[in-house]
């Protein structure tokens, strides 16, 4: 047994199984019960460098045990750090944690934690992640050890020093054509789904924001009063209709952006489609009954209950799958179609940026490059009938 001292704690390192054991005195509880602290290690010198940094972290404040691990740092976040959250973003958070950063590093001890260790793991992922899972993953691990940093479990956070790679190539946004669109509409007319496709394509609004538009955002021009009222006042006895695009399933309901907040002209065939629904939702009201939840929701369940995102997915599926397109097509692309449709039919970029509610012109060229008309040729087009002609006068 060899006595050690470090800084102000005296202690000890001994062999003991197949390995080395080091323990300091940190003098007595008030039960007088004697308080050790321990750390293992194969050789005497990582032993004694596990006791120097133990040392370190105590004077330091940290109170991590030896035996607090990656897993428990991200179990405490998840059950501490989304508070105020919504549901879904607490779930996504719970799947990514549980199935890519626990397995491969719950086990590991927080405080033996190293940047190597993020790094190897992260370059493990890119093959299965796509680039933005992985930055997902990252920063649970990011946040779950900022979280316990916070609490003075750990003194550094060593998941800030690693960059996340790039992932795998995702799949590609892709656009309906005009003829897609139109075999689309016809098999949704159908569906109960009919109106969200409909007002995701003809008007171009987000997902959650149609899952989370309400009645009273529908609006009528009532000729009459010269004023817009909502169509659960006004009815559908009219000739223009509008939305507020105010809402969206987001938390505390609000939309992406303060831009995204718009009101938009309804297409005729959209306002249609949208009196047909409000007409057989008034129906399924009467059959629910007492279970009916009146949450003035314009695209519900049966009940009356907020559409599931995962639901509204594999139902546009089964329309594309009619429409004879496949069923790789998602909801959100009804969104990419309608400014596809929009600059094929030479909208300006500026107004197809209102449209959609970016605060510029940038963000929907970023987004939206593969859907926008690359009016860039048009200057060579032009010299090159220009020259041409000429040439061959």
């Amino acid at each position: 047994m060899a006595k050690i001292l470090i800084g102000k704690y005296e202690g000890s390192i001994y062999e003991e199984g197949d390995g080395w054991t080091g323990a300091i005195s940190l003098g007595f509880a008030s039960s007088g019960k004697r308080k050790r602290l321990k750390r293992k290690g194969k050789t005497k010198t990582e032993v004694r460098d596990k006791l120097v940094s133990a040392v370190k972290e105590l004077e330091a404040g940290i109170k991590s045990t030896a035996y607090y691990t990656v897993g428990d740092a991200v179990e405490d976040w998840l059950s501490k750090g989304l508070k105020g959250r919504d549901a879904q973003t607490v779930t996504t958070n719970r799947i990514l944690a549980e199935k890519h950063v626990i397995p491969y590093l719950g086990r590991a001890k927080l405080t033996e934690l190293r940047a190597d260790d993020v790094d190897e793991w992260l370059d493990g992922l890119t093959g299965k992640l796509s680039t933005r899972s992985l930055q997902g993953v990252h920063s649970i691990l990011k946040r779950s050890i900022r979280h316990a940093q916070a609490r003075d479990k750990i003194a550094r956070n060593v998941a800030e020093l690693v960059t996340t790679p790039r992932g795998r190539a995702g799949r590609p946004s892709k656009a309906l054509t005009l003829a897609q669109a139109n075999a689309v509409l016809e098999q949704a007319e159908s569906s109960p789904l009919y109106a969200y496709v409909v007002l995701s394509l003809m008007v171009g609004i987000r997902t959650e924001e149609a899952r989370a538009l309400q009645w009273a955002h529908v609006i009528a021009w009532d000729e009459a009063k010269e004023r817009f009222r909502a169509v659960s006042e006004a009815g559908f006895d009219h000739d223009k209709f509008a939305l507020y695009v105010w809402r969206s399933v987001r938390t505390h309901g609000d939309t992406k952006t303060k831009k995204s907040r718009r009101t938009l002209e309804l297409p005729a065939q959209a306002a249609d489609a949208l009196r047909r629904h409000h007409a057989r939702q008034a129906v399924q009201r009467l059959k629910a009954g007492e279970v009916w939840q009146d949450n003035g929701l314009v695209f519900c369940t049966r009940a009356g209950t907020a559409l599931a995102a995962g639901n509204v997915r594999r139902s546009f599926r089964l329309i594309t799958s009619r429409a004879g397109i496949g069923d790789e097509w998602t909801p959100r692309e009804l969104r990419h179609s309608f400014v596809s449709i929009m600059s094929d039919s030479g909208v300006p970029l500026e107004t197809i940026a209102d449209l959609v509610g970016h605060a510029g012109t940038a963000v929907t060229e970023k987004v939206y490059r593969h859907q926008l008309r690359p009016v860039i040729t048009k200057g060579a087009e032009t010299m090159n009938t220009v020259f041409g002609q000429s040439k061959s006068a």
